[in-house]
Formats: structure tokens, C-alpha cells, sequence
């Protein structure tokens, strides 16, 4: 009925299967990819013809995560998955980042890649068979791909690199690196680490490089027997307009990029934009011979070049810096008193105002995800207005860049957070990118780490981060230090690495073209880690520590424990006791299922009334401990008074002050405060309690007297 063709690998100690034919079969590629038991499909279309008019290349990526992949029905009212959650998001990008640059110059066809998460065996993590079930996809579909690739995760776990590490394997490795490249070369990496020295974060790059050849080989066998004929596809050759154009404005363009102002070098280049445009429109009457669109291009693509032979023939940048230095830094914090910690970082014209705010458990962020509920309590929000750019745009909800850049710079600062016991606090921080031109997600490093020792967060050590790029003709090659916009969109690569003066904490690597070597990532790595240092030089000059307080606005958090079995009786019959206790006192608090218990409070004072309160629910009274108490009811032979918690005692009328009384009343009154002292217990349990041994003005117990 159907071609169905599949291979099968022991990779990593776990079978990896692809096969194809049987599903999707009026997609140009379809393979659905099992690893264990996690099962994914990826499906590739591509329009048979570009849009008119299209200037560049319109590729899509959907990863997907359906619930019934756990065995799980969606929360919410609709019982159905909704928008993209941020791990699906991420998946995305880190699919597209890889087969990007392996698309031919030129093809400007509307692709679309959906990957969809079919079944989860809750052990294997279903980004790297994602990622994996796409290339096979798209080196079977015929459309124009110079793949295929392979990628992997790297764990570094008691010394050793691990290939593939399960999931419940990771809390134990000091490295999540996610690598994916051709046989020849490295095109992304992406990864949290604990202050991994150079050498070892390479050294994993290049494990996880050669650990994922047997995939790449898998899927060229299955191509051999399954891929469909080739598109026949021809880049428009420019060649002639390109030196057409090049006679006419080398010169000019040169002169336009020797501006180091941004303003001044963009207005320049709009001029002399303006100048090809009118030089090769065609005159009135007559046939045009380059479309607009082919103008624009090639222009661009001059662009590019006269940029990037600038600086390997010079040595020097668009900005007039040498390949090394980094752009002037100045960083100020407390900026915004009232707030819990702010910092302003500015390197040359990009900066970032980022602000931290200390919550409590209640603010903890739930996370729903196949693996099962769990709650984050480090936010890192991140926020790119238009205006930072000086441009008008749409204001909504985050994007696929806002969300990737933050969650680059969450992972560079989370590996230095403190453990929750020390600190107890929920923390969010917001990045507002207020100027940009050249990496605003290392900018967010760097003020996030200011803006968090500023609120007091006893972060293990400051963290900062700096881009690299790279220019690349031929065997010449330069890599350049904290590359500025220009640099990012005509180089051939963006490599962030993110760490403190002991190590790395964040490395991510999008390479623009079919890769790059060892050499060059080794040199990259040692010159973003003199380039490091420097940033973290510049910021010790605003604040080299976390402060030891809190500021005057953050809320105060203390952590008491309680037996297990005593939460149901701190919480009461629905409720209604902790309730009381947050209405009367005024203070915060949550309870773990282990018996932690956070009471927040900007007062001290209502922190106390809370535990004291607290303790005399859970707590026993002590035998000869005095306590403060209210009179609940009188009798002819004493007074009963609450004491501790829900517990009253008998005072009897013996023991109400150290003459004889006559009267109970003649002493106390209901709801009067007294202090008492327990004595101990009598024959039925009962609580006995005395009043004129303890100093009623003071609360001091009397001093017995000599006989």
C-alpha cells in the first residue's frame, strides 16, 4: 500500500529509529524519529514557487507538545493546548537555528517545519529527537537543504562527558549543552553550565560533535532509499550587477562605513542607497533591466562585503575598535530607589535599566510540562521596544527573540543563585533594552547580575557576558570582541558566552555559514574570556558584592519548621486557621508539604506574631515556662486563661495573687491579659497554672522567698 523504510541505531546506549512512508505522505518529508520510547514527528512542505516580491527566506518552525505524549489531559477550562508555552518556543528556535544556514543562498520558497511530540517516555528529552527527526525530514523531502545534520546533549557528570543524558541524569551534571552540526563542522550550541572552565566547555562541543556522526550517517542510509528527486533549483546569478554596482559605489560605501557614529553611518549608507537606486532605475520610456528587488539584494550583499573586507585587510571595525576591545562600559545601580534592586549597564550604544523584585512562595511561577508540574522561582523577563532601535513597531506579547534572549541570560545567571534554604526568596527580574546595537541579551547579564546584588540576593559571584563574531573569507579569518549590529547581521557568526571570573555559566552559537573548525571556537573562547574579565572589572566599579541588607521596600522572609504532621492542625478545617493568622497579624506565609513554612513581611513585628502564633499551635507548653495569656472565663474556685495556642489552663483561686482572695472577680476580669506560669498537671491532665508567682507588671517570675 505504502513505501515504509526505517533504520535503526544503538545510540547511546538507547535505540534510535527513523522510518518514513508510513505517515504524512502528501508532505514533501515526513519521519517520525523514536528514541526509547519518546516518539516525534517532524513534517516539511515547501511552496513550489517564492511569493513575488520576497526578499528573503521564509522559513517556519513549529515544535509542538501534545499532553497525550504523557498521558495527561490539558489544564485550563478549553481541555485543549493552546499557545506555545516557552519551552516550546525555545525547542523551536533551537531547531531553526541549525538548518538555517544550510539553505542555498537564493531560495526564497515559504517553508514550514512542524514537529509534534507524539509520545514521551519521561526519561529521553524530546528537543534532541526533534531536531534530529527534522533533518532526516528535510534530506528526504527534495527541497534545496545542504544538510543533513545531527545534534545531541552533553552532560558532564562526575568528571566524564555523557552523550545523551537521561532525565532524571541531569540533576546530577554540572553541563546541559545542547550541539548540533554537519560531518565537517559545528552550527549551534547551546548550554547552562557551572563555572566550566574553557577547555572542558570545548572539549564538550566537540564530544557531542563526534558522538552524533552515527545519526548523520543513519540518515543519509535512509535517503539512499527513501529521498525524493531534488528541486531543481538555480540562485539568480548577480555577478554582473554586483560589478556594475561595485564600480559605481566602492568608493562611497567605503567612505559611509568609515563613520563610527551609528546615526552618521546609517544616514550615509541611506544616501548612498539612494544613489544606486536612482543610478540604476531605468529611464523614462526605456525597459528596466534589474527589478528593485534584485537592486536591493545585491546592495546589501555589497554591503556586506565591503564591512567584512575592511576588516580582515585592516584590522580594524566599522566603529574604528581594534578585534579585541570592548566598547566603553558604565553601570550604575539603586537607580530606582523604591524598587528592590536596579542597575543601568551601557556598553557603547547598547543598555539595558533591569530591575529585581523579591516575592514569596506564593509567587512562584507553576510550570506545566509533559515531565509533570513543578514551580521556578527565578524569573528573568526580557523586553525589546522598538524605540531601542529608533524605530516604531508593535507593542504585544513577547516574541520568539524576546523569550530566547531571556532565557540565555536566565541561564547564565541561575547556576549562581542561592539555594533556596539560604535564600527563601521568589525572585523575577525584568530587562527594559532602552538603547541597542550589539547584544542587549549580554547587556541583560550583566545588569541582572548588578541589579540582583543590589537587592541583597547573595549571588555566589557577579556574572557578565560578551558576544563574539566572526568574519570568514576563504582560510582568513578575525574574530571579533563584543560585536556591535552591523557585525551580528553581515558576519558569519554570534557566539555569547556568559560567565565569572572562574568560569562559564552560558555558551550559545549560531554559526551563519557551513561551520566552523576547533581552532577557531578555541580562539573565540579565549578571547571572550579576556573580554570577560574586563566587563567584570567595569561593573566592580559600581558594586563588587551583594549588598548584606535588604533595601527598606523588600519583604522580609523567615523560614520556621514544623513537623509533618502538625500542617493539617497550622492550617485548619479548610483553611480557616492560617487563614486568621495571615488577617490578624498581616504577615505572608506558605507551607511546604515538608513541613516548611515562609512567613513573609516588610515588619518585623508581624513576622514574630506570626511564628509565636505558629509555635503555640505546634509546639507543647513547658513546665515552669510562664506564658502571657487572656482571661477566657471565671468561676467561683478560679479563672480559666488561654495560654498557649487553643490550650487554657485553671488558675485556681489559690493560686490568683499571694494574699488570700475572696473572690475570683475581686482579682481578674474576662479578657484581662495576665501572665501565668505552668505548674505542671494533675491526675486527670488537666493544665494547672498560677498567677502570683510571676510578676504581673513585668511578666519576671518572683523570686521564692527565704523561710
Amino acid at each position: 500500500m505504502f513505501d515504509h523504510h526505517k533504520v535503526e541505531l544503538e545510540w547511546a546506549g538507547r535505540t534510535l529509529t527513523l522510518e518514513t512512508g508510513k505517515v504524512a505522505r502528501q508532505a514533501d518529508g515526513a519521519v517520525i524519529a523514536t528514541y526509547g520510547e519518546t516518539v516525534v514527528l517532524a513534517t516539511v512542505v515547501s511552496a513550489k514557487e517564492p511569493k513575488p516580491g520576497q526578499d528573503f527566506f521564509p522559513l517556519t518552525v513549529n515544535y509542538q507538545e501534545k499532553t497525550y505524549a504523557a498521558g495527561k489531559i490539558p489544564g485550563g477550562y478549553f481541555k485543549r493546548e493552546g499557545r506555545p508555552s516557552e519551552n516550546e518556543t525555545l525547542t523551536s528556535r533551537l531547531i531553526d537555528r541549525p538548518i538555517r544556514p544550510l539553505f542555498p543562498d537564493g531560495y526564497k520558497n515559504d517553508t514550514q517545519v512542524i514537529v509534534t511530540v507524539m509520545q514521551h517516555d519521561l526519561e529521553n528529552n524530546p528537543d534532541v529527537v526533534a531536531l534530529v527527526a527534522t533533518s532526516a525530514a528535510l534530506t528526504l523531502s527534495g527541497v534545496p537543504f545542504m544538510g543533513p545534520v545531527g545534534g545531541a546533549r552533553i552532560g558532564y557528570i562526575n568528571g566524564e562527558y555523557r552523550l545523551n543524558p537521561t532525565v532524571d541524569e541531569m540533576p546530577e551534571s554540572k553541563l546541559d549543552l545542547i550541539v548540533a552540526g554537519t560531518g565537517d563542522a559545528v552550527l549551534m550550541v547551546e548550554s547552562e553550565a557551572q563555572e566550566l572552565d574553557e577547555e572542558t566547555m570545548l572539549g564538550a562541543v566537540m564530544f557531542g560533535h563526534r558522538g552524533f556522526q552515527p545519526v548523520i550517517d543513519a540518515i543519509i542510509k535512509l535517503a539512499e532509499v527513501a529521498a525524493k528527486e531534488p528541486r531543481d533549483f538555480t540562485a539568480e546569478d548577480h555577478s554582473a550587477l554586483e560589478s556594475e554596482m561595485l564600480a559605481f559605489a566602492e568608493a562611497e560605501l567605503r567612505d559611509a562605513y568609515k563613520n563610527t557614529d551609528k546615526a552618521a553611518r546609517y544616514a550615509a549608507v541611506d544616501a548612498v542607497k539612494a544613489k544606486v537606486k536612482a543610478h540604476f532605475a531605468p529611464a523614462e520610456g526605456e525597459e528596466a533591466r534589474y527589478t528593485a528587488e534584485q537592486i536591493g539584494s545585491v546592495f546589501k550583499s555589497l554591503q556586506a562585503k565591503i564591512v567584512r573586507w575592511n576588516i580582515l585587510d585592516t584590522k580594524s571595525r566599522i566603529d574604528g575598535r581594534d578585534l579585541a576591545t570592548v566598547r566603553p562600559i558604565v553601570s550604575e545601580v539603586s537607580m530606582l530607589p523604591r524598587t528592590h534592586g536596579s542597575a543601568l549597564f551601557t556598553r557603547g550604544e547598547t543598555q539595558a535599566i533591569v530591575v529585581a523584585t523579591l516575592g514569596t512562595g506564593e509567587d512562584e511561577q507553576y510550570v506545566d510540562s509533559l515531565t509533570g508540574m513543578y514551580k521556578e522561582r527565578f524569573l528573568l523577563h526580557y523586553n525589546f521596544p522598538p524605540f531601542s532601535v529608533g524605530e516604531t513597531g508593535r507593542i504585544g506579547s513577547p516574541g520568539r527573540r524576546e523569550i530566547g534572549h531571556g532565557k540565555l541570560a536566565w541561564r547564565a545567571i541561575r547556576p549562581m543563585l542561592p539555594a533556596p534554604e539560604q535564600f527563601p526568596y521568589t525572585l523575577r527580574v525584568v530587562s527594559e533594552i532602552t538603547e541597542s546595537n550589539g547584544s542587549s541579551s549580554m547587556a541583560t547579564v550583566c545588569g541582572t547580575s548588578l541589579a540582583l546584588m543590589d537587592a541583597g540576593v547573595p549571588i555566589q559571584r557577579p556574572v557578565a557576558g560578551i558576544a563574539m563574531g566572526l568574519i570568514k573569507e576563504d582560510e582568513r579569518f578575525a574574530v571579533l570582541s563584543d560585536i556591535l549590529g552591523d557585525e551580528d547581521h553581515l558576519g558569519d557568526m554570534d557566539f555569547k558566552v556568559a560567565g565569572t571570573e572562574n568560569g562559564i555559566t552560558s555558551l550559545q552559537m549560531d554559526i551563519k555559514i557551513e561551520g566552523i573548525t576547533e581552532e577557531i571556537m578555541k580562539i573565540a573562547l579565549g578571547q571572550a574570556k579576556d573580554g570577560r574579565i574586563h566587563i567584570l572589572g567595569e561593573m566592580a566599579k559600581a558594586l563588587t558584592t551583594s549588598r548584606e541588607e535588604l533595601g527598606e521596600f523588600a519583604p522580609r522572609i523567615e523560614v520556621m519548621q514544623i513537623p509533618v504532621d502538625k500542617i493539617r492542625d497550622v492550617i485548619g478545617s479548610g483553611g480557616k486557621i492560617i487563614r486568621e493568622i495571615v488577617e490578624k497579624t498581616g504577615a505572608k506565609i506558605n507551607i511546604e508539604d515538608d513541613g516548611t513554612i515562609k512567613i513573609a513581611s516588610a515588619s518585623g513585628k508581624e513576622i514574630e506574631a506570626a511564628k509565636k502564633w505558629i509555635h503555640s499551635i505546634v509546639d507543647e507548653p513547658e513546665i515552669g515556662h510562664v506564658y502571657e495569656g487572656t482571661v477566657v472565663k471565671i468561676a467561683d474556685f478560679g479563672a480559666f486563661v488561654n495560654f498557649f495556642g487553643p490550650r487554657d489552663g485553671l488558675v485556681h483561686i489559690s493560686q490568683l495573687a499571694e494574699e488570700r482572695v475572696a473572690k475570683t472577680s475581686d482579682v481578674v476580669k474576662e479578657g484581662q491579659k495576665v501572665y501565668v506560669k505552668l505548674m505542671g498537671f494533675d491526675e486527670r491532665g488537666k493544665v494547672r497554672l498560677s498567677m502570683k508567682v510571676v510578676d504581673q507588671e513585668t511578666g519576671k517570675e518572683r523570686e521564692k522567698q527565704e523561710d
